[in-house]
């Protein structure tokens, strides 16, 4: 690790207080980077970066919000100089049928997701010109394959896809690499939350078995900080989504008869029902709408 190439170096992450951004930190400090650590769960930041080497920046903020984003983005500069690297991770997820989402939370996972990420470039792209260097956008087998019970997560993903494919072409003269990785099931609360609903887990189970596997989010981080090292245009975690991503034109007629055959099964067996944000980083995104909500002047 000690000719890493981000030894030395400063490296944003976000959605860094638990699961794939708190692994990637993890990584990521062993390589010897300059860490700046971004959740908007304050505490759980907190606690993660206290296991971690060399005292690491952490800093509170909702992606969401971009004044608060842009005056992170001034403590990062100023504290540890620009930065080299910035991965755009933070995310949350809710599934169930569309039709029963709640339109406030289905409309959250998109402003986390997507705009979320487009601020985060936005806030970080003077110091990734100056520094000439690299934007990892955390994207997803969602961002190749729509599939039912998880349409917010889905357009969500899709759009960051897109976004990076657009930011990449604006940049790259500019010397800034831009990268997207494409990750499948990996071991998080929010997956195993996931699974405490049956349409969610039979989506899971029904997949091919290669496909149903969950990787180990370690081994996920190990994968991507290789990537962050290598400047990585496009990471698939595991490599095999790669065939996914040649053959995606074939995938939405496929769904389709899959879900035609099994959705009528599963209702009659199990009333479907929104899961609402999932996992411990979707019960801490609900916790801080709540305080911002009751933060705002009458």
């Amino acid at each position: 690790m000690g000719d890493s190439p981000v030894k030395g170096r400063t490296v944003v992450v976000t959605g860094a207080a638990r699961g794939v951004g708190a692994a990637l930190a993890n990584e990521l400090a062993r390589r010897g980077a300059r860490l700046a650590l971004l959740d908007h769960d304050g505490p759980a930041l907190e606690e993660r970066a206290a296991a971690l080497p060399n005292a690491p920046l952490t800093l509170e903020v909702d992606v969401t919000d971009y004044p608060a984003l842009t005056d992170t983005a001034e403590v990062v500069r100023g504290r540890l100089g620009p930065p080299s690297v910035v991965v755009a991770n933070a995310g949350i997820a809710e599934g169930g049928p569309f039709a029963l989402s709640d339109p406030a939370t289905w409309r959250r996972v998109i402003d986390v997701n997507l705009t979320g990420s487009a601020q985060t470039a936005r806030a970080f792209l003077p110091d990734l010109v100056e520094t000439a260097g690299y934007h990892l956008q955390i994207a997803s087998l969602a961002s190749i394959g729509a599939v039912p019970m998880m349409s917010a997560y889905c357009a969500s993903k899709a759009g960051v896809e897109a976004f990076t494919h657009a930011l990449r072409a604006e940049v790259a003269h500019r010397g800034v690499a831009v990268g997207i990785a494409y990750l499948n099931w990996t071991g998080t609360d929010m997956i195993r939350d996931a699974d405490r609903f049956t349409a969610l887990r039979e989506l899971r189970t029904h997949m091919p078995p290669l496909a149903r596997r969950v990787s180990r989010v370690e081994v996920v981080a190990e994968r991507l900080a290789r990537a962050v090292e290598s400047r990585t245009t496009a990471v698939y975690v595991p490599a095999w989504l790669r065939l996914v991503q040649v053959a995606r034109a074939a995938l939405p007629p496929v769904i389709l008869r899959v879900s035609r055959r099994e959705l009528p099964r599963l209702q009659a067996e199990e009333a479907l029902v929104s899961s609402g944000l999932l996992g411990a980083g979707g019960r801490a995104d609900r916790a801080a709408t709540r305080r911002r909500t009751r933060s705002r002047p009458e």
